[in-house]
């Protein structure tokens, strides 16, 4: 749906985007994450046929973005809400969605429909008549969200969906993100919010000018920690560590009774694990699987290729 091939941005001396190649699968969530400044409004942009490319090329469901005759199909098939808002402040958030809806050519009735599914969906349907300048920030946002979706584009953009949102109007929109991932949304979010990416993304992307890594979370986590299990014991005891040895089970680290083995194959190893401390006397309270979070996962990631 999304096919990225050797993109690059300058804009004069700097480069913004520096010649990623990726692809998006048709009903594939996308987070791309990364540092303030790495490139990922720029690649939005340019995605969304806003800025040229310096190089390189992306194609969104076939329609070249740098072709100018796919420039207006490009734009029927997408939703775009940029990291500024830009809403009519003078209009209220019914008429600010109806304009938008007028341009994308739906019918009267068409757009009186989508206007009350999305603005009830979003928690805003009664600010529907109030002018939008008097809004706040997040409800600005979930407006721009509404007319990103107003004429039921195919592929959704998403530059910071949730960055004014409190907890409440945040779960909401992920809620909401998740209902248009069931009904197979493509959607491609920049995001901070790695709550947000743990809880919504098929993939994700750490972009730093360059793109570092595309992965699941799953394969990230395991490339970053490894695979670890967890046995918390009452007591760990000389006899316990001396069994461990003995039946070869040798990266163990022990923190208090806390028991962490670095494992290869776990559905195997677990079972040998576990027998092994009980034949030993050891009183297992609980055993379970490492699981760091993809903000911890992210952060190490970083600093190992800084090291690099």
């Amino acid at each position: 749906m999304i096919d990225v091939e050797n993109l690059s941005k300058k804009f004069d001396t700097l480069t913004a985007v520096d010649d990623i190649s990726f692809n998006v699968k048709e009903g594939e969530v996308f987070g791309f994450v990364g540092p303030n400044g790495a490139g990922k409004t720029t690649t939005i942009r340019m995605l969304a046929g806003l800025i040229s490319s310096t190089s390189g090329t992306a194609k969104i469901a076939g329609y070249d973005i740098n072709n100018k005759e796919d420039a207006i199909s490009l734009r029927k098939i997408i939703g775009l809400m940029p990291d500024n808002v830009g809403l009519y402040d003078e209009l209220t958030a019914f008429k600010n969605l109806d304009f938008y809806g007028k341009l994308y050519g739906l019918s009267n009735s068409k757009r009186e429909e989508n206007i009350k599914y999305l603005l009830k969906m979003l928690g805003i349907w009664d600010k529907r008549d109030i002018i939008v300048g008097k809004f706040s920030k997040g409800m600005k946002q979930k407006l721009a969200i509404a007319r990103a979706l107003i004429h039921d584009p195919e592929i959704l953009f998403l530059d910071e969906p949730t960055a004014n949102l409190d907890p409440t109007s945040a779960k909401t929109v992920r809620n909401f993100l998740i209902d248009l991932k069931h009904e197979n949304k493509t959607i491609f979010i920049n995001t901070h919010n790695f709550a947000e990416v743990q809880e919504i993304c098929d993939k994700i992307g750490i972009m730093n000018t360059k793109l570092l890594k595309v992965s699941t979370q799953k394969d990230l986590k395991e490339s970053i920690w490894g695979i670890k299990t967890v046995v918390q014991l009452d007591k760990v005891t000389n006899n316990v560590l001396d069994a461990l040895d003995n039946a070869s089970f040798k990266n163990i680290a022990i923190s208090g009774d806390k028991l962490t083995f670095d494992l290869k194959n776990p559905k195997e190893e677990n079972p040998a694990i576990i027998n092994t401390i009980v034949d030993a006397g050891g009183r297992i309270l609980y055993v379970t699987k490492l699981d760091p979070s993809l903000e911890d996962t992210y952060i190490k990631f970083l600093r190992m290729k800084i090291s690099t």
